[in-house]
């Protein structure tokens, strides 16, 4: 029996400022979109053509309060191809929340704190 992933869900606050900034700092954009038929809950699945696993945002019609993401500890992992331009251009976006230079690797937040390391090609 084989698994094969295909997604991961993130709640968002404001899904217009969440697909922005996915686009922007990872290349992102919407693939499809599920909008519930009273308006409670708009589903985006983001992608792009390296992969066929799909970042999933889920915004909440009735969320009022930020997400609970706890200590950050887990995250969603992306090779540049070119690491040096995709620091610069994430540094330019002030989106850079943790840098290990000894790893090679740093760690970008979206605008709901949920963080995403970058690593180069090795």
């Amino acid at each position: 029996m084989k698994f094969k992933m295909i997604h991961e869900n993130y709640n968002v606050k404001d899904l217009e400022a969440s697909l922005k900034f996915y686009e922007e700092a990872l290349g992102l954009t919407e693939q499809r979109r599920k909008v519930a038929d009273d308006g409670s809950y708009i589903i985006v699945f983001i992608g792009n053509d390296t992969t066929d696993f799909q970042l999933e945002l889920t915004w909440l019609r009735d969320w009022e309060k930020p997400y609970n993401l706890g200590d950050n500890e887990f995250h969603l992992a992306f090779r540049a191809d070119d690491y040096e331009a995709a620091y610069e251009k994430h540094k330019k976006m002030g989106c850079i929340c943790y840098e290990n230079p000894k790893m090679g690797i740093y760690f970008i937040n979206d605008p709901d704190g949920y963080w995403f390391e970058i690593v180069p090609t090795r």
